[in-house]
């Protein structure tokens, strides 16, 4: 029943968009405002000087878990010099259908600046995300004091830093350890050095990459749980060398890290997975939602 009803949806959609010449992006958005309804704060301001703000993703009604509502901050990716929080509503939403908080943040790009700032747009953001949600007004939603990081591509090299680097949210008076109870990282960049993509080398002043400076380099510590998602087919993040290999160090550490091939996906529609438009694809969603629950004990 739920896939005819999408059908359908999507049907009246489509020709809309196509006379219009909007891009694939609106249009899994627009579907998705028709399949996953929430209730959505936009523009939380947590930079002004930077003009930087992220959109809150709530259920449209609280869900009652046996536990605190997981709280969720997702970071798009984009190679660091592309992407905008409102074109992932899709996954806000997709999340808040879950029933848990999500919270979508900007975060400065190339060439406005280069390595390490957009991790400290991220730590910034989170502080702001976790100080809003101790507000009153949220408290039938009984958030989780601790968070789940979440990141696609780029996104998922910003989410991994701020999990398994304690420097960053250090920086704003977080302790990581405390703070943070998972990761999931999607087609992340985990591990790209020497770069060979040319518009991402001048974020990471290649050839002089900085110390330090890769996911990779922190996996031989102790981590909290990480879900590790990667495509079937992934053309321009190499599996083996970062999602396989974050993995495999993560192991060997002794952490607590599971790696999922999602079948029938590349790229970019393991993210797009979070899109009722994909149901025929394998779902990024299910081991996501799977991981979630086990970091509550949920069987």
């Amino acid at each position: 029943m739920k896939q005819a009803k999408l059908f359908l949806i999507t049907l009246k959609v489509i020709p809309l968009f196509i006379l219009s010449g909007c891009s694939s992006l609106q249009l899994v958005n627009a579907v998705s405002r028709s399949y996953y309804p929430a209730t959505i704060e936009k523009n939380l301001v947590f930079d002004s000087n930077h003009k930087l703000a992220y959109d809150l993703y709530l259920p449209e009604k609280p869900i009652k878990f046996d536990h605190k509502t997981p709280v969720v901050v997702f970071i798009f990716g984009g190679s660091w010099n592309s992407g905008e929080k409102t074109e992932y509503e899709f996954a806000g939403r997709r999340l808040a259908s879950l029933g848990y908080i999500a919270a979508i943040p900007n975060y400065r790009l190339y060439p406005q600046v280069t390595y390490p700032q957009f991790l400290y747009d991220g730590a910034n953001a989170v502080k702001a995300i976790t100080e809003e949600l101790k507000k009153s007004k949220y408290a039938d939603y009984n958030p989780d004091s601790q968070i789940i990081m979440m990141g696609h591509s780029a996104g998922a090299y910003n989410a991994a830093m701020l999990t398994t680097d304690p420097k960053w949210l250090s920086s704003v008076g977080l302790n990581k350890n405390t703070l943070i109870k998972g990761f999931v990282g999607l087609a992340g960049p985990y591990n790209i050095y020497p770069i060979y993509v040319e518009d991402v080398k001048p974020v990471f002043h290649d050839p002089n990459y900085p110390p330090d400076s890769m996911p990779i380099d922190f996996a031989d510590n102790k981590q909290p749980p990480c879900l590790i998602l990667a495509p079937e087919n992934d053309t321009l993040v190499r599996t083996n060398k970062n999602s396989v290999a974050f993995f495999k160090k993560l192991k060997a550490a002794g952490n607590n890290a599971e790696l999922d091939f999602v079948k029938g996906t590349d790229h970019v529609t393991l993210m797009g997975t979070f899109s009722p438009i994909l149901f025929f694809k394998g779902s990024s969603i299910e081991p996501i939602q799977k991981f979630i629950d086990s970091l509550y004990n949920q069987k």
